[in-house]
């Protein structure tokens, strides 16, 4: 009996002996795997990114500052602000409605919301520019109404921040909807019966329990916003000095040759990239650091695992 016992327990077990086998690869395997890896992040991220900064101060850094401040340049940072700080609170209320609703209450048509949500993924931006045309321009569904009106749509900025926000609208709400979703209704229907109003259910329990997910979809939405070119593209007309935001900036000054400029203003969106980057990680850690502090303090309640 004893020895039965101590062969079982000397023996692994199945589950084991397959995690054991999932990682028993040989050293020149891993470190193939590893090279490739790295080899792939050189080319297609480190390599690209260096060349934009070579090729920004190529003609030094008196070049490189006066690109940045020409009137044109800081027009195009000034539009492409202005729509970020338009198009991402609207997205930011829209996803947290939307999220909140399909999360937390059972109702007629959700799955048909979650596809319209997903819509801006499988549609291409150039194409959701053209609906804009489609629907405000001159010979448009509503253009004409807006133009008699002395309110222009395409060509302007109104045109703009609606593309911009088409094309952004699903990352907050697809960052909170799986979520709460793993959250469940348990805290809220707590509050509920200790009556709790629904404005108080939303800034005292739904928020903060979401709270990095919510900052983590802004941070994705507002780097869309800020990079977007496509739907911006059809949108805006190339008024330079006027609808032209960064990205469309850019790509002006390398049509007409001014190499050094181009990289100089693009730059601009590679240090937002990595800023973006920098703030994304440090919110996934601070996610992961919560959810821990969740789990462990639930460990330690009366019938936890300790």
């Amino acid at each position: 009996m004893a020895g039965t016992v101590a062969a079982r327990t000397a023996s692994p077990s199945p589950a084991s002996r397959t995690r054991t086998g999932a990682t028993s690869e040989s050293a020149v395997v891993k470190w193939t795997l590893i090279a490739i890896a790295l080899l792939f992040i050189v080319l297609v991220l480190i390599l690209p990114l260096v060349t934009v900064f070579t090729q920004a101060f190529r003609k030094g850094a008196e070049v490189f500052i006066a690109s940045i401040v020409d009137p044109e340049a800081l027009s195009a940072i000034r539009l492409t602000l202005v729509t970020a700080a338009v198009a991402v609170p609207l997205n930011t209320g829209f996803g947290i409605a939307a999220a909140w609703a399909i999360a937390k209450f059972s109702f007629r048509g959700k799955q048909f919301l979650i596809t319209l949500i997903d819509l801006p993924f499988a549609i291409s931006p150039v194409i959701s520019g053209l609906i804009f045309v489609l629907l405000f321009g001159a010979q448009g569904w509503f253009g004409p109404f807006f133009i008699d009106h002395g309110i222009p749509i395409i060509f302007a900025l109104p045109g703009i921040v609606l593309a911009t926000i088409f094309v952004t609208f699903p990352f907050v709400a697809r960052e909170l909807i799986p979520l709460m979703q793993a959250q469940g209704n348990q805290e809220e229907e707590a509050a509920v019966s200790l009556g709790a109003s629904a404005w108080t259910l939303f800034w005292r329990v739904t928020l903060p329990n979401v709270k990095w997910g919510l900052l983590y979809g802004i941070i994705l939405c507002n780097a869309r916003a800020m990079g977007e070119f496509g739907a911006v593209s059809v949108v805006s007309g190339h008024i330079r000095g006027e609808t032209n935001t960064i990205p469309l900036h850019v790509e002006i000054l390398y049509n007409e040759y001014q190499f050094a400029a181009s990289f100089a203003v693009a730059s601009l969106l590679v240090l937002l990239a990595l800023l973006t980057l920098v703030v994304k990680s440090i919110v996934e850690w601070k996610h992961h650091q919560a959810a821990a502090a969740g789990l462990s303090g639930q460990a330690k309640l009366p019938g936890g695992n300790e």
